[in-house]
């Protein structure tokens, strides 16, 4: 695996190509009836992000002038598994939407999304992409059924500063899980900050408990008789829970909130109050342009920590069609996700087209590193188109995109991952917050919960 450079997420990027894209070639016409394709698709930013949703319009408007018969209807509608089965059935759902990684497989086996193999045949450059991106995406015989979005690899951003105020390198984070715990608990001593902070609340402690147990060598799910069951009541998520116990009870080093997800992380580390936690190079926008972190120049981030293992966890969302869409709204609909999402993370001209617009804006992070989607050959083109336009200070990278190429990347739970990471949330705020917490019983109960719902849905 090779990480790289891109100037913005896929879904950006997408939006602000529509003027570029409208010269594609390789989005020839679809056959319609006498009243045409009408398409609906997810992915339309609502109305409050006026400038979004005007490149979103233009872009629906490229893409009908490209292709006469098909037009495009827009939905500010979200993943949603608690209504997604109803809306399929009743025929409501719409003919593309959008999905988060932890969904494919679980959406794949039970039929309720389609192929895109055939479809996507017409494109030059289907065959490019990155093959480690599009395993969530893929059944066992290799049929594709989606396009992935902003793909993505976990690792341990830190605070530069904090790093240098507590007599640490900067240059040099925790390899480890092991230097992870003494790294956190010289910050908290000699500045007075949280030394590490975890996230355990909204399923994203159970998220990144599932990080932690990949670098510790386990799994969260397996396959028995076909099925598949839990596998976290096991020695390395057990080595992972007990590591952070230590943590918070004899170091003193993650801090007295115990409840925080993604945004307290981020809003914490941004004010300069958190020392390390567990992020993606994309936590680095979002320090920026959300919560104004002063300097950016602080922000640090590092290959996940192993212990034990060689893993890290993989991510992102993907665009997929639902089975019950007719051939011929299917073969549009991946027209709309070429144009949509494909092209502009492959052509090195949108890519310096949108790296320009995005520089304009002084709040805006170019050139900020995640996992290619195609091939490394493309994407150092695409480096070399957006160069003249990167912001960032690239060398606060260096420590992920040297480290993260040789773990293996591991996707979330195949099936019906967000129960796994609601059980496991409450083992988490059980560890952190009562210091005599058993976690055998919290694993042995979170298991035998979550057996009963997996088992429950599979025939």
């Amino acid at each position: 695996m090779r990480l790289v450079r891109r100037t913005v997420a896929a879904t950006a990027a997408g939006l602000l190509a529509a003027a570029a894209l409208s010269a594609c070639g390789a989005l020839a016409p679809s056959s319609s009836d006498g009243d045409g394709t009408v398409l609906r698709v997810q992915g339309m930013p609502p109305g409050t992000e006026k400038a979004a949703l005007e490149a979103f319009n233009r872009q629906v408007a490229a893409f009908e002038e490209a292709n006469p018969g098909i037009t495009v209807e827009g939905t500010t509608n979200v993943w949603d598994p608690m209504t997604f089965s109803a809306k399929l059935a009743g025929g409501s759902i719409e003919d593309v939407i959008s999905v988060p990684f932890t969904e494919p497989q679980g959406l794949i086996e039970r039929g309720q999304v389609a192929a895109i193999d055939g479809d996507l045949a017409f494109w030059d450059h289907a065959k490019e992409f990155n093959p480690q991106v599009l395993t969530t995406l893929s059944d066992a015989g290799g049929k594709l059924y989606g396009v992935p979005e902003a793909p993505f690899a976990l690792g341990l951003v830190y605070n530069r500063a904090l790093f240098e105020q507590a007599g640490l390198d900067p240059n040099k984070p925790p390899a480890t899980w092991d230097e992870v715990r003494a790294y956190a608990e010289q910050i908290a001593e000699r500045t007075g900050k949280t030394g590490y902070l975890q996230e355990t609340k909204d399923n994203q402690g159970g998220w990144q408990l599932t990080m932690m147990t990949y670098a510790h060598g386990g799994a969260m799910e397996r396959q028995e008789n076909g099925k598949y069951v839990a596998d976290f009541n096991s020695a390395p998520t057990k080595s992972a829970l007990q590591l952070l116990k230590d943590m918070r009870w004899s170091d003193d080093a993650v801090g007295e909130n115990q409840l925080n997800n993604q945004a307290d992380a981020i809003k914490a580390f941004a004010s300069g109050q958190v020392g390390m936690f567990l992020g993606t190079p994309g936590t680095y926008k979002l320090a920026k342009m959300t919560y104004g972190m002063e300097d950016i120049g602080d922000y640090g981030i590092g290959a996940m920590p192993q212990a034990g293992g060689n893993a890290t966890l993989s991510g992102g969302k993907a665009y997929m069609i639902p089975a019950s869409v007719s051939a011929d709204k299917r073969a549009a609909a991946v027209k709309w996700l070429v144009h949509a999402y494909g092209q502009p993370q492959y052509d090195p001209a949108i890519a310096a087209e949108n790296a320009k617009n995005l520089a304009a804006d002084p709040k805006a992070a170019v050139g900020v590193p995640t996992l290619p989607l195609f091939t490394a050959e493309q994407q150092l083109k695409i480096d070399e188109a957006i160069k003249p336009y990167v912001n960032v200070e690239l060398a606060n990278f260096t420590p992920y995109l040297t480290g993260t190429p040789t773990l293996e990347l591991k996707p979330e739970p195949p099936f019906q991952a967000q129960t796994v990471y609601t059980a496991l949330d409450t083992v988490l705020q059980a560890v952190l917050t009562d210091e005599n917490a058993d976690i055998d019983a919290l694993l042995t109960k979170a298991e035998t919960d979550v057996n009963t719902k997996l088992l429950a849905d599979q025939p």
